[in-house]
């Protein structure tokens, strides 16, 4: 048998192990969630694709976005390597314009390209919508 000593010790570590595994149990599920995640707002995404004159995605083209009744962008990105962009927009109805800047963009074949029309795009609520910017060869 254990010593007295020895057994009070060995059950003193064994309640302390057994507290320490359990207080994930007592903490509640919202309160463990990352800070922001359980009241985040609601928004549209407004996802694309800038292609070529080729047809294929280009890489490193300003977008700019803004609200149709508004005169200035309020948001710039850039495509990714796939061409893509995507910018979070405030849910509920508004239409939004959406256009390439190709000022001091330089292909990779060393082309001038310019860029197609504007693109109107309405957003009613949450959803995504998703859109494409045609470049063309400049002329």
């Amino acid at each position: 048998m254990f010593p007295a000593a020895s057994f009070r010790l060995y059950f003193r570590l064994f309640i302390l192990l057994l507290a320490a595994s359990g207080t994930h149990l007592l903490i509640p599920a919202q309160a463990a969630a990352p800070a922001g995640s359980a009241h985040e707002k609601p928004y549209a995404l407004i996802f694309g694709t800038a292609w070529g004159p080729d047809n294929l995605p280009v890489y490193g083209v300003k977008v700019k976005i803004r609200r149709a009744d508004q005169k200035k962008a309020k948001w710039e990105l850039y495509s990714d390597h796939h061409g893509e962009f995507a910018q979070r927009v405030p849910a509920g109805t508004a239409d939004y314009v959406v256009w390439a800047d190709l000022k001091g963009f330089k292909s990779s074949d060393g082309s001038k390209l310019q860029a197609g029309p504007e693109l109107t795009v309405h957003v009613d609520n949450d959803e995504r919508q998703d859109i494409g910017l045609h470049l063309t060869r400049q002329k």
